[in-house]
């Protein structure tokens, strides 16, 4: 694809296909293992026609799975044709006398792709999945003029890409090899955004910020890790790598009730809802919906989230003031007054806590200029510390968002605090430096510290210690305007150099006497050229 392709727009294709591939594997593997275990050894599903499916066969993989594939659609079945016309290709050309040279062939390859995709979609139709696979392939244009001017060159292509995507070797399902799907996709998404800047930022989350975001909304008020919460959420989910980390730290199904999200942005609508499949979490165990969370909240009927994380577009544009409707709504009128209508920030802050349950944690990932500006923003911090729902405050190193190099910070809301005071982290210096960013260190490197834990330390001990942590009482935030900038409370250690004044005295005597014994030596030399 390269130099066809924008380098931004790969995702689309790469991972696409990779999902292609994966539900057609797991599709096969799931039947495959039924019959097997049922002791037909010999049985392939891929290896069937599909006029020999069994009548129902279609409508309980529906049921069970929320898709279905044809074998003839499978995406290793299309790879194998690919690869046996190829073959042929040669083989011909080696028998006519002529130089090898691999023929377009399949002409139609884009038109079966197109047609493979649409019939994936329209498997869900009328059942529980539709929403959940609706739309999944539209950005997978491929019939695009970036794959080449004609449809010879554009299928010559997506072969290319097929083939590639084919021969990864991920492991098998027997081997319990599933998260390879997963872990490679979150590897080729964090590879896309650090290569495309800050469009990128908007929908990837680093992985080790989300593992701290996820494990300081497991802690509860003891500084234990949970072993389950009911659900979990987040309103900007992007590519839903925050809400995956649970499923990674816990394990799926000790979210006992699913993952819950909402996303603008179609595309990355799209690629939230595939990071889901390819996890392995079912379609009955995730909703993930489209939609301005903020002026059209869909997730609105769920019962509270006992862990709610998010990354969500620093300082953005929303109605705000401009929607009559907004300043009551139950979401954002305790505070009395909206954020700004040029930055929302404030807007995603207040409606986490209204959807947070009485015994749940929030975090997350704000800009720093909501943590000291004035008008309606002071105003909200104010309500927040009022009412004590902000349990910490913790500075992050700069430069460890793609598409952004401020240090931003994450704030952590709790409805049930076990005191009227607020912690403030200073982990501005709790990073590694990697390639042309920082990251958070899991010390699992040689050498590494681990930022991680030092950070899920001082939350957990919840105490004043100079230099890092400062445990402060509200009237002390009350006094300083709720200024909540983490450098107000804690004290940024002096790291510039003693100086001893006697030895420094010393030294410019020193010196002194020095400079007076050569301008000596100087004006002799100069008397005796002018003698001369």
């Amino acid at each position: 694809l390269r130099g066809s392709v924008d380098g931004w727009d790969f995702k689309q294709y790469v991972l696409g296909m990779l999902f292609y591939r994966y539900i057609s594997e797991n599709l096969t593997n799931y039947l495959n293992k039924g019959e097997w275990d049922a002791g037909n050894t010999d049985f392939d599903y891929a290896e069937m026609k599909d006029e020999d499916l069994p009548e129902n066969l279609q409508r309980e993989m529906v049921q069970e799975k929320g898709f279905f594939i044809m074998p003839s659609e499978l995406f290793g079945n299309l790879l194998n044709r690919i690869k046996k016309a190829e073959k042929d290709a040669k083989d011909q050309a080696e028998k006519d006398g002529k130089e090898v040279e691999v023929a377009d062939l399949d002409e139609d390859l884009n038109e079966t792709l197109q047609k493979n995709f649409k019939n994936i979609e329209a498997s869900a139709i009328g059942s529980p999945s539709e929403e959940n696979f609706k739309g999944l392939f539209d950005d997978i244009d491929v019939n695009s003029n970036k794959l080449g001017p004609t449809v010879i060159k554009r299928n010559k292509r997506l072969k290319k890409l097929i083939t590639v995507i084919g021969d990864m070797d991920l492991g098998n399902y027997q081997d319990n090899s599933i998260d390879a799907f997963g872990d490679t996709y979150e590897y080729l998404m964090g590879m896309y955004a650090s290569n495309a800047g800050k469009s990128g930022g908007e929908f990837f989350t680093p992985q080790e910020v989300s593992e701290l975001l996820t494990k300081i909304s497991l802690l509860d008020n003891s500084g234990k890790m949970k072993s389950e919460v009911n659900k979990v959420y987040d309103p900007a989910v992007g590519s839903g790598s925050l809400l995956l980390k649970f499923a990674k730290i816990l394990g799926k199904d000790n979210v006992r009730n699913g993952f819950f999200g909402q996303e603008i942005n179609i595309t990355t609508y799209n690629l939230c809802r595939i990071n889901m499949f390819l996890h392995d979490i079912g379609y009955d165990k995730f909703s993930i919906e489209h939609g301005d969370t903020l002026t059209d909240p869909k997730h609105w009927d769920e019962e509270p989230f006992e862990a709610i994380v998010s990354n969500p577009p620093y300082s953005i544009k929303w109605e705000g003031s401009d929607n009559g409707i907004l300043i009551n709504d139950p979401r954002f009128s305790p505070a009395g007054v909206l954020a700004p209508k040029s930055k929302a920030d404030f807007a995603f802050i207040m409606h986490c806590l209204s959807w947070l349950a009485t015994d749940g944690t929030a975090a997350i990932v704000c800009f720093p200029g909501i943590m000291y500006r004035g008008g309606a923003e002071q105003k909200i911090r104010k309500y927040l510390i009022d009412n004590n729902y902000i349990e910490c405050i913790i500075q992050l190193p700069d430069n460890l968002f793609y598409g952004t190099s401020i240090a931003t910070c994450i704030m952590v809301l709790k409805k049930s605090k076990v005191d009227n005071q607020t912690l403030f982290i200073d982990a501005s210096k709790e990073f590694v430096k990697s390639t042309n960013s920082n990251k958070l260190g899991d010390g699992t490197a040689s050498n590494e510290p681990n930022n991680i834990q030092n950070i899920l330390n001082a939350y957990i001990n919840r105490k004043t210690e100079k230099y890092f942590t400062a445990l402060v009482k509200q009237e002390d935030i009350e006094n300083a305007d709720y200024n909540l900038s983490v450098s107000t409370y804690v004290e940024s250690k002096d790291t510039r150099e003693v100086i001893d004044i006697a030895v420094l005295k010393e030294q410019i005597t020193q010196i002194v006497q020095r400079e007076n014994t050569l301008r000596a030596e100087i004006d002799a030399i100069i008397a005796e050229i002018e003698e001369a």
